[in-house]
């Protein structure tokens, strides 16, 4: 088959986050089942690449460009709403998979293209999808938690085969030095504030804090300043080789503050056997599990400084979650055969069903 990933979000190299990570290993597992994957996405047009990109708008006067910066189709467009003709005629996918930002618009132009759809609902922030989801009366649902899934059948009276993130366990795995307590990506719905406060308080543990989500200017003057006065904290920015950050991590720390409807960083620092400490928000109960701690966010933070200065110094207990970590990673649910054989049969279903509509 011929697969598109349709997003009004940006995609590599101009945007990284666990959209693009679950994405690009998707397309990696689809092409080497000898199937041809391409992915619509926002151009954002910044720095070297979005320059060129930019220039290559203006001369050949169209509305999107197509690059094969990952190693396959990217086709890139200011409004890829307004792309879809473009790339259905290029690309002439069998179906497509939208997700997240503009799903509903998307979507839609993607039916009247006379596309199969798969819309894989990856957040609970409803106002990204620009519409109703329900109204793609033709589309299989896909949910990356029981959380998501929960919530969208409550909303929109959707049903979804649920399918947890993909990662590939082999890209993150890692021998650790247990070095730090890993915080990742320093945002206020992330729980930068009571990470923060955290570290504060345990001035006897080293801490990384590492930069996901690119940040911009006073952003980035803000977190470097609050994190300048904590002598036990390291600050990094973002890296695409995530086992520089896991082979040195004891305990993942994630406060999210928001509704998370899984909570990748679990996922991957599990196939370390490192432990996480995280709150009860959304999907993230579901993606820590047996492999750590779960706290309500709002939980006393003498609370959440107790439970992480056990788990960093009583060995055994270190060691019980650690193990449970790695049987955590390992089940059935997080094995990528699975999960992608689960992936295609939904979307074979797609493309069977729009032709018996079409018929």
């Amino acid at each position: 088959m011929r697969i598109l990933f349709a997003g009004g979000n940006g995609y590599y190299p101009e945007f990284h986050g666990g959209v693009q990570s679950s994405t690009h290993h998707l397309v990696e597992q689809l092409r080497n089942h000898g199937h041809e994957a391409a992915v619509l996405a926002a151009l954002f047009g910044d720095g070297a690449f979005g320059m060129a990109a930019r220039i290559k708008l203006k001369l050949l006067r169209q509305g999107a460009v197509m690059d094969h910066f990952p190693g396959y189709p990217v086709v890139r467009a200011w409004h890829p709403c307004e792309a879809v003709p473009f790339a259905v005629s290029r690309l002439n996918p069998d179906v497509a998979v939208v997700q997240c930002h503009k799903s509903v618009p998307l979507g839609k132009a993607l039916e009247i293209a006379g596309v199969p759809l798969v819309v894989y609902l990856r957040n609970v922030e409803f106002h990204e999808l620009a519409g109703d989801p329900s109204e793609l009366k033709g589309a299989r649902f896909i949910a990356n938690s029981e959380f998501t899934a929960r919530t969208y059948q409550a909303r929109f009276g959707i049903r979804s085969t649920v399918i947890p993130p993909t990662i590939d366990p082999a890209k993150y795995r890692a021998n650790t030095s247990r070095q730090y307590v890993t915080f990742i990506n320093p945002y206020a719905e992330k729980g930068f504030e009571k990470a923060v406060e955290i570290a504060r308080r345990c001035p006897e543990i080293p801490f990384l804090f590492v930069e996901s989500w690119k940040l911009d200017g006073e952003r980035r003057v803000e977190v470097e300043r609050t994190l300048s006065h904590l002598e036990n904290v390291v600050f990094e920015g973002r890296t695409d080789d995530m086992k520089t950050v896991y082979g040195r991590t004891r305990i993942l720390l994630a406060p999210s503050k928001w509704e998370e409807a899984w909570g990748r960083v679990a996922s991957e620092a599990h196939c370390s056997g490192i432990p996480v400490i995280g709150s009860r928000r959304g999907g993230l109960p579901e993606a820590i599990g047996e492999g750590g701690i779960v706290l309500d966010y709002d939980a006393p933070i003498e609370e959440w400084v107790s439970e992480l200065r056990q788990l960093w110094r009583d060995e055994s207990h270190y060691d019980r979650l650690s193990a449970a970590a790695l049987r955590y990673a390992a089940r059935p649910q997080m094995d990528p055969d699975y999960q992608f054989a689960v992936f295609l049969d939904v979307l074979e279903q797609a493309a069977r069903n729009s032709a018996a509509i079409a018929a």
